[in-house]
């Protein structure tokens, strides 16, 4: 396998990151309005204070990603951040793509200072929850939530 890539996020890459993202959510569940959001217009509702989406590239093709939205009061700076819309392509699944999106977020995240990176996800999705779990995220009480498919809450103190 050719090398992979981790860039972060310009406006032309906005495409390829609701696309990516498009793909698994249909595949699994119902897209949300919440999602839409974040997919159409990330420079709003993910990039602000400190917001990154992390891309990875094999051959000039963008075949995954992953969201850092910064979810702490901002009088707390950076304390809490999501880590959200992972995805990676189905032709490159099993390869540790994820994984690399993942700790270049969690790097990321060391670097502001970020104390808790939190996710949520689904308990179907075992893949994914297996390597969040590799990298150090915890299951933890669940809380509200705006997506209806998000059945379990996993969190790494840094």
């Amino acid at each position: 396998m050719d090398t992979i890539s981790i860039i972060t996020y310009s406006p032309e890459f906005q495409p390829d990151f609701k696309r990516l993202n498009l793909e698994w959510i249909s595949r699994y569940f119902a897209v949300e309005a919440h999602d839409v959001e974040q997919l159409d217009h990330p420079e709003i509702h993910v990039l602000p204070r400190n917001g990154q989406i992390f891309l990875a590239q094999l051959d000039n093709q963008i075949v995954g990603c992953v969201a850092m939205v910064n979810t702490g009061a901002p009088e707390q700076g950076n304390a809490e951040f999501e880590l959200a819309k992972m995805a990676v392509s189905p032709t490159v699944q099993g390869k540790g793509i994820g994984k690399k999106l993942c700790l270049a977020a969690i790097d990321y995240a060391r670097q502001l200072g970020v104390r808790t990176i939190w996710l949520e996800s689904n308990r179907m999705l075992t893949p994914a929850l297996t390597m969040y779990a590799s990298v150090g995220f915890r299951e933890v009480p669940s809380v509200p939530t705006p997506y209806a498919r998000a059945d379990i809450r996993m969190e790494m103190r840094l």
